[in-house]
């Protein structure tokens, strides 16, 4: 190729901008954050004066967002603009004492998950944050924590993994006044329909079928959910979803029903999984259980932008903080068993 061969390739064609693949959906289990995505296209070189103008159009800029991969599904990109840079559940007041939190970490809960959860407990100021084992799960005096939390995974992964000692030992805890956050698969396992189960929320699955999928689904908080989550700027807003469940009444009479946060206002219903189950059903919800206090979320605020404050809010009521007390729709609703 000669010199002005050269020349004119430059100049004309100019660098090729790069490309990212598209993202496919896919079940999550084990969950990893990957560094944030902030490549945009590199534009095309003028010509110069004189020259053929190029008519190919540069190529358009990659969302910028969180790139969620796992080791069996292909990568999820969670844009930063999901909920339009807006911050939709806010900070919650200062708190008056600490929180001691236990999280679960091992099989059946994913690191991001465990991660995630960390990271929103912690902007909880004074919290103390402990990562328990299955082993311990099963073996330590839990009274030491305020709160103990399971995070998104598998939930029957987690429940075999803390065995029938571990999912005793956690009962007890709520029973005797402790909190329990349950999140995606955390909120499975707290559950009264399956022979793994807690047993400590008055609700079932409504279908076996729970591979629904992955996407954003719009959620709406509750006028009881207020009382925790506060007031949004807006009626519907976005949440990572991800094969979280959705849940009915277990009609139980020996514990209390649950009430619900916030809806679900759209759904997704892949592999075959039921229609119309979704819409309208609780997307969070909280309960009593003997003198303690159990929250469950089925789809992921903990990294959704601007709903960073959901879980801190969650965990604050677990804990007795004092903060929301003096609501009387909570007052009301948490009067058994307080």
């Amino acid at each position: 190729m000669t010199l002005n061969s050269l020349l004119f390739t430059f100049f004309i064609v100019g660098p090729v901008a790069s490309s990212v693949p598209a993202l496919a959906q896919g079940e999550q289990v084990d969950e990893t954050a990957a560094p944030t995505v902030t490549t945009t296209a590199t534009p095309i070189a003028p010509a110069p004066t004189g020259s053929a103008t190029s008519t190919t159009p540069a190529a358009p800029a990659t969302p910028k967002g969180t790139l969620f991969t796992t080791s069996t599904a292909a990568p999820f990109l969670i844009p930063d603009d999901i909920n339009g840079h807006r911050t939709i559940v806010a900070a919650p007041p200062a708190v008056s004492r600490t929180l001691s939190i236990a999280i679960y970490e091992g099989p059946g809960s994913g690191k991001g998950g465990v991660d995630n959860v960390s990271e929103r407990a912690s902007q909880i100021p004074g919290a103390k944050i402990t990562r328990l084992t299955p082993e311990q799960v099963g073996t330590v005096d839990l009274s030491q924590f305020d709160i103990v939390a399971f995070s998104g995974g598998s939930g029957s992964g987690q429940a075999r993994a803390i065995g029938e000692a571990g999912r005793a030992n956690v009962k007890k805890f709520v029973e005797n006044g402790g909190g329990y956050l349950g999140i995606c698969a955390g909120a499975y396992l707290a559950t009264s329909g399956y022979d793994w189960s807690l047993g400590i929320l008055n609700a079932k699955t409504v279908s076996p079928k729970w591979q629904r999928g992955r996407t954003f689904v719009d959620l709406e908080v509750s006028k009881d959910g207020e009382a925790i989550i506060g007031a949004t700027p807006e009626p519907t807003f976005k949440c990572r979803y991800n094969n979280g469940p959705i849940i009915a009444s277990m009609g139980r009479t020996d514990i209390p029903a649950y009430t619900t946060v916030a809806w679900f206002r759209s759904e997704i219903s892949e592999n075959g999984s039921p229609e119309g189950v979704m819409i309208n059903s609780p997307a969070a919800a909280y309960a009593t259980y003997g003198k303690g206090r159990v929250f469950v979320i089925s789809p992921h605020p903990e990294n959704t932008p601007g709903l960073e404050h959901f879980v801190p809010r969650a965990l604050l009521w677990l804990g007795h903080s004092g903060t929301f007390e003096d609501s009387e729709a909570l007052t009301a609703a948490t009067a058994q068993g307080n």
